[in-house]
This record gives C-alpha cells, sequence and structure tokens, in this order.
C-alpha cells in the first residue's frame, strides 16, 4: 500500500469517499457529493490535510486530519468497503503513525455512538474512551 498527501486535485474522490464514510458510520449528515467535495477543499485550503492510501494507483482508504498544537485530530478515517478485514485498516494507521504523524503526539478521533464497528476498530488499535458527547434533540 503506498500513502500520499492529498491535493485540491484529489478533492472530488475524497468527496467520494467521505460520502460513503457518513453512510456507514450511520451519520444523519445529508450533503451531497458535490457539497463535501466543497466544504473538503475549504478545509484543504485552511488547516486540514489529508492523506490517500492506494494499492496499484487506487485508493483504499483516507484520512483527513489537522495538527491542534499538543494533538492531532483525525476528523476522518475511511477503508473502502472491499478492502475491510484484510488488514488495511491497520496497516494505514501504523503508515500514519510512522510516516505522517509526528512521533509520540497523541491522535484524537471521535466515533458516532450507533457505529459500533468503527469503535471497535479503533478500540482495537488501542484508542481507549476519553469523553462522551450526548446531545438532546428538538422534538
Amino acid at each position: 500500500m503506498d500513502l500520499r498527501m492529498a491535493t485540491i486535485r484529489d478533492v472530488d474522490t475524497l468527496a467520494e469517499l467521505n460520502h460513503q464514510l457518513i453512510a456507514d458510520e450511520g451519520s444523519d449528515n445529508s450533503m451531497s457529493v458535490p457539497q463535501l467535495a466543497e466544504r473538503l477543499t475549504e478545509w484543504l485550503e485552511d488547516r486540514y490535510r489529508a492523506v490517500l492510501f492506494e494499492e496499484d494507483g487506487a485508493p483504499v482508504a483516507y484520512a483527513l486530519f489537522r495538527d491542534d498544537g499538543p494533538s492531532i485530530y483525525l476528523r476522518q478515517f475511511f477503508v473502502a468497503r472491499e478492502h475491510r478485514a484484510a488488514g488495511v485498516g491497520r496497516a494505514a494507521m501504523d503508515k500514519l503513525l510512522i510516516e505522517v504523524f509526528p512521533v509520540g503526539k497523541r491522535v484524537v478521533v471521535e466515533v458516532l455512538a450507533a457505529n459500533q464497528r468503527g469503535l471497535a476498530f479503533w478500540h482495537a488499535l488501542g484508542f481507549t474512551d476519553y469523553f462522551h458527547t450526548l446531545e438532546l434533540r428538538a422534538a
């Protein structure tokens, strides 16, 4: 698996993968792929960086993150459906931790409460629960 820093030219690919991530994690985000592309463009032009993980030139995963000083905020991490349960996610995180993120820096990731598969993945990598955000939705 190859890793490369994404650029603005990769926004359409990132937006499509982000759209799949939103569906898979059970988010109520209703943004379309073009809307996600617009948002990703703004983020990449500001404080965020993205990494694409590829096999034979085709994307298999991506990560979107920002350096918050004392920690890295990993906003999005996604492995394409057809590449799951094959070690791609673990390998991609290993590459991030070794090749991209500063050594020893704290990494923070948020997981939707309904995303039990995602939560299990992060726990398997050694991430631990730090806090819970609760909400009361308007009726």
